[in-house]
């Protein structure tokens, strides 16, 4: 009897927490079922932090360039930045020229025009603005600054080209322009030091006197007949046929009263021919030398452009095969 009731469970007992093994089916709820999940939850985290310490490392190596490229990069920066000081240093000498002969100055800022220091300044600042964009851009590895550098160099070789057709075929009205500078030039001979340093140079080597002849010399007021001081109806030194006494001094009183002699009696003391002739002259002996020199400029300025083009190139291929590699879910 107490053995039939033993096996009887009323509902206020507790079942036993035994587990049926004749269903092996139905899951097991036990401790040790848990353990095993939480074991492959691990397994799968650890997995998983692997993965992406695996990704992470793929990654590092973001930009991955040829030898040639780093030649390309450090040349072109180094190029530009030689460029860069050349261009401080032609800007530093024109803003001294200007900022010594005081040309800002409000008595003499009208003609500062015509001041051949502007000349340094304007190429000096040219060359700066261009060379230190390409030296960044190539430093820095920046596309839109290797852009705009590459912009500005096939600009400058389309001007270029486009001067140097306008040259060819206008040679007359070139000429004009020049003989009017030249004049012009005369007449500041005496008040601009850098007018009448360029002056004396061309007349010097070129071994002539004024733009079409010696006489030409009249326009300054200095050297005019009218004039009262001892260089009346004169011309520079520099249009001697023998400035120095001796071989050793220089005879600054050489050309006094040249304008009163004849051609016959002029030409054994100052050169009689213009110095437009001698431009002229010189231009087609030299010919060779100014094509070579041109051909060697636009030469540079070539393979600059296709050094910029093949850098923006690899930038644009780097980025993109990362991006697309390394990451293409973004």
């Amino acid at each position: 009897m107490w053995k039939f009731t033993r096996k009887i469970i009323f509902p206020w007992q507790k079942r036993e927490s035994t587990e049926d093994e004749t269903r092996p089916l139905l899951p097991k709820a036990g401790p040790a079922s848990t353990e095993i999940e939480d074991t492959q939850d691990n397994q799968d985290q650890e997995g998983n932090n692997n993965e992406q310490n695996a990704r992470h490392s793929k990654i590092q190596p973001f930009y991955q360039y040829t030898p040639m490229d780093y030649f390309l990069k450090y040349f072109l920066f180094f190029c530009n930045l030689l460029f860069t000081v050349l261009g401080l240093i032609v800007l530093g000498l024109g803003m001294w020229g200007l900022f010594s002969k005081e040309s800002f100055a409000q008595e003499k800022i009208g003609s500062i025009g015509t001041d051949p220091m502007l000349v340094l300044v304007s190429v000096g600042l040219l060359l700066f603005m261009l060379c230190v964009t390409g030296c960044v851009g190539a430093i820095r590895e920046n596309s839109c600054l290797l852009k705009v550098f590459s912009g500005l160099v096939l600009t400058l070789i389309a001007a270029e080209v486009v001067v140097a057709i306008l040259v060819y075929s206008l040679q007359g009205q070139i000429q004009n322009y020049l003989r009017s500078g030249m004049l012009a030039a005369m007449v500041r001979y005496q008040d601009d030091l850098d007018l009448r340093f360029i002056v004396d140079e061309i007349q010097s080597n070129l071994q002539c006197c004024g733009a079409d002849t010696y006489r030409d010399w009249e326009v300054n007021i200095y050297y005019n007949c009218s004039a009262p001081g001892v260089l009346a109806c004169g011309v520079p030194a520099t249009c001697c046929v023998d400035p120095l006494e001796n071989g050793t001094v220089w005879n600054s009183q050489c050309g006094v009263g040249a304008q009163t002699l004849d051609e016959f009696t002029a030409q054994s003391v100052v050169f009689l021919g213009g110095c437009l002739g001698g431009m002229s002259r010189w231009i087609e002996q030299n010919q060779g030398l100014i094509g070579t020199v041109a051909i060697i400029v636009v030469g540079v300025q070539m393979v600059a452009l296709f050094i910029t083009t093949r850098l923006i190139e690899s930038i644009h291929w780097h980025k993109s095969y990362a991006r697309n590699y390394y990451m293409p879910g973004l």
